[in-house]
């Protein structure tokens, strides 16, 4: 006869002090409805920019306007999770306000990614790889 583990035996890996964090999943957020911190909408979320050291989401590009759409990035950094949206830290001006930066395939220049992180008040420090690039988009 085994013994069943007591509810508060840590050694229980199904236990809630062997939970892991919930992790970001770029499939389950693509599409989704990105609001600013004040709940107003932005645009849906159209491609994920990760840090390349840490794999953590850093922007995301968001298609805004009616007539004249076009791609702009948002910070994704504190981002709050719902089923129906992506809460970010930024106001929706700010997104607005964000550098128009051009995007050559699928890379932005180490020049782009110092105006971007700047502008949403973001410490930047190029990583020591031959691009010196920060992000790469999943």
């Amino acid at each position: 006869m085994t013994e069943e583990p007591h509810p508060t035996d840590s050694s229980d890996p199904s236990g809630p002090e062997h939970q892991e964090p919930a992790r970001w999943a770029v499939g389950e957020w693509l599409g989704k409805l990105v609001v600013d911190r004040d709940g107003e909408r932005i645009g849906k979320l159209q491609d994920v920019y990760v840090d390349v050291e840490t794999d953590e989401p850093q922007f995301g590009t968001v298609k805004e306007g009616f007539v004249n759409r076009h791609l702009t990035f948002v910070p994704l950094t504190g981002v709050q999770v719902s089923p129906e949206s992506l809460q970010v830290t930024a106001t929706k001006e700010q997104v607005r306000s964000a550098p128009d930066l051009e995007l050559s395939g699928d890379e932005l220049s180490q020049a782009d990614e110092s105006k971007l992180y700047h502008h949403f008040e973001q410490n930047y420090t190029p990583i020591g790889t031959a691009s010196g690039r920060r992000l790469a988009r999943r």
